[in-house]
């Protein structure tokens, strides 16, 4: 009898997100390529980031996800696609449009056939699976759900849609409050619920606790899904040696009340979603913070977490599957 492949279920946003699945997807083809079955690989994808451009609705996180898992993302950024020309911005902001939020000539076509999808009457779950097919991404890509959710900052300037604060402003305010706008009217789709009451193993991306997994969170019905599950939750720190990789999530922290370190985001998920959080995976130069993180409840793992190339990614998929993918 052949053994099956592990069922893995990731929650990802941003670029530290899209580098963990695609770290499971390395990991994954390196079991096939030993014999082994490797992995169902799904990842879900926080939506909360996405807007509207020029008419278009761009969804930064899927597409740094899909484009990471393609192999097309730009290996400088992270985000974007690579080898990228930006003749039609430039247009644009010829004609006088705003271009604060730029789009690439081949990631436009992205948003262009997305959106032909959307308004032909497909889900963005629907669009998804039919892009990533035609890019060969070796995973399951879901939204969080098909419903719109925003998610907006408080600053002193007042309420933000994210893109304002985090792209146009450079995520240079103080962040007062997180909300998600339309989070009430949406619900996880079919295909995410099946994921977790089917996943042997869940992992939390080093993704922003507060506008990326906490924005998945959001959405009602999730945390009942997660915590049904039968599967071990485990969570990446987007915080090493007190300061985070990319993005603003150590300042948020702050700002919200909490501490700007790994331990620090492990107190945050205990504290806002108790129980839901079995093992809590650390960078090794924050090993001292293992107990405190153990007096949380949660198993602490100590491993090298910083992903600066495919070797450091494919290491950590490894590791976590080592230690917390059941035997299959």
């Amino acid at each position: 009898m052949t053994a099956a492949s592990l069922p893995v279920v990731v929650l990802a946003g941003g670029v530290g997100g899209a580098k963990l699945a695609h770290g499971l997807a390395l990991a994954s083809a390196a079991e096939r390529a030993a014999g082994a079955p490797g992995l169902d690989l799904t990842v879900i994808v926080n939506t909360g980031d996405d807007l509207e451009v020029h008419g278009l609705l761009v969804s930064p996180d899927l597409d740094t996800v899909m484009y990471t898992l393609a192999g097309l993302a730009n290996p400088d950024t992270g985000w974007g696609v690579t080898d990228e020309t930006w003749s039609a911005s430039a247009m644009l902001e010829r004609y006088g449009a705003p271009v604060w939020f730029r789009l690439g000539d081949r990631d436009l076509a992205t948003h262009v056939e997305r959106t032909r999808r959307l308004r032909a009457g497909e889900s963005l779950t629907e669009a998804t699976a039919a892009l990533t097919a035609a890019l060969g991404v070796p995973a399951r890509l879901l939204p969080m759900s098909d419903e719109p959710v925003r998610t907006e900052v408080e600053t002193a300037d007042g309420w933000l849609e994210f893109q304002d604060y985090f792209v146009r402003r450079g995520h240079r305010d103080e962040v007062l409050a997180v909300r998600h706008r339309g989070a009430d009217s949406a619900r996880p789709t079919a295909a995410v619920l099946n994921a977790l009451s089917g996943a042997g193993l869940i992992v939390f991306a080093p993704s922003n606790p507060f506008v990326s997994i906490g924005t998945i969170l959001a959405v009602p019905g999730m945390l009942d899904a997660l915590m049904a599950s039968p599967a071990r939750v485990v969570a990446v720190s987007p915080i090493v040696a007190g300061a985070a990789l990319r993005g603003p999530a150590d300042s948020m922290l702050q700002s919200l009340g909490g501490e700007a370190t790994a331990a620090g985001v492990a107190a945050h998920y205990a504290r806002r979603y108790p129980g839901l959080v079995d093992a809590f995976v650390l960078d090794t130069a924050d090993a001292g913070a293992a107990a405190e993180v153990g007096s949380l409840g949660m198993e602490p793992m100590v491993t090298g977490t910083v992903m600066r190339d495919e070797r450091d990614r494919q290491a950590l998929g490894a590791a976590i599957l080592e230690r917390y993918g059941p035997a299959r």
